[in-house]
């Protein structure tokens, strides 16, 4: 048995446990791409990934939905409402609509919306392509301007503000992705709509991001992540006849690729990701993703015996103390409950 303490621990240690899920499976992501990028085009290959991510998430929603009301059945679980403890006409009180078996309820939908189609949509779209006409240090430079512009946004709009040690640790994780996109670069290998492409990323990351966050409020990250998947795949569906044609040209390893980047990379990342930002501020869980690069490398070194250049190590050791110092920021977001099933209010 866990006693308290070991319990609370745990709790407290849960979101960064979920960040490191995440990083781990977006830095392998790369390494997956780098095998069906040359099969699969730009859009085909967003919208086969979201495809697979949204029917595995939908079943596991699916599974989710039927255990709650078993348990709701029984009298046992928090979908159970305690006799009187319901509102007027019968609705839930405020207290269990703010659990994680919710939906998006009034403008949360808008959220789930600008989330889906800025990020799993524009982002995936705009990143696949631009990788097909920057080398990968470029990409990783321009792209990573993306953090900085969650920062801002989030310090604006969801009244996070600018605490000088989030501020200092995000400017240094960027010039370590700088020195690794230096080491990296190619000359000649990239052109005017590749960085255009590597910028509409970076904006769809953000904006993404921003709409995510205040959805987590009332709706668990399994559902907000299942949500904001279909979305993009539905934004993604006129690529379907060319993803059709290029599936049935390619080999099996390229289905298996893909298969592999929607179930893991899209469907359990984003859904560790989700149930991190929802106990994380948005900035500060943005900084985060600078460790996506180093970590990127060494898979590269490790399963495609890809030497890196002693600079890109450099770099990567910069975006590590860089995130190392934006989590010694002051935490904005309110600290996680110790009941598991609730996903905690965000100002």
């Amino acid at each position: 048995m866990v006693d308290g303490t070991g319990g609370n621990r745990l709790v407290a240690a849960a979101p960064m446990l979920a960040a490191a899920v995440t990083v781990l499976l977006w830095a392998s992501a790369f390494v997956a791409i780098r095998h069906v990028g040359t099969q699969l085009s730009a859009g085909p290959l967003a919208l086969g990934r979201l495809v697979v991510g949204s029917v595995v998430l939908g079943v596991l929603v699916a599974g989710q939905s039927l255990r709650q009301r078993s348990a709701a059945r029984r009298g046992t679980g928090p979908a159970a409402a305690p006799a009187g403890g319901a509102g007027p006409g019968g609705r839930a009180p405020a207290t269990a609509r703010r659990r994680g078996g919710g939906w998006p309820r009034g403008r949360a939908w808008l959220g789930v919306v600008g989330c889906g189609l800025a990020w799993f949509g524009m982002y995936n779209v705009a990143l696949n392509a631009a990788e097909r006409r920057v080398d990968a240090g470029t990409a990783a430079m321009l792209v990573n301007v993306g953090p900085i512009l969650l920062a801002v946004l989030a310090g604006v709009f969801l009244r996070e503000g600018f605490p000088r040690l989030l501020v200092i640790g995000v400017l240094v994780a960027f010039a370590g992705v700088l020195v690794m996109g230096v080491a990296t670069a190619r000359p000649g290998t990239g052109d005017l709509p590749g960085v255009l492409l590597c910028l509409l990323a970076a904006i769809g990351y953000a904006i993404g991001v921003l709409s995510q966050k205040p959805v987590l409020a009332t709706t668990s990250a399994l559902r907000t992540t299942w949500l904001a998947a279909t979305v993009g795949a539905l934004a993604c569906l006129p690529y379907a006849p060319r993803l059709v044609h290029e599936l049935a040209a390619a080999p099996a390893e390229a289905v298996l690729w893909t298969i592999y980047l929607g179930a893991l990379p899209t469907a359990l990342a984003f859904t560790t990701w989700a149930y991190a930002l929802a106990r994380t501020g948005a900035a500060r869980m943005g900084a985060t993703t600078y460790l996506v690069p180093p970590v990127a490398v060494l898979l590269g070194w490790l399963l495609l015996a890809e030497t890196p250049a002693a600079l890109a190590l450099v770099g990567g050791a910069i975006c590590l103390v860089g995130v190392a110092v934006t989590r010694r920021a002051p935490q904005h977001a309110p600290a996680p409950r110790t009941d598991r099933t609730e996903v905690p209010a965000t100002d």
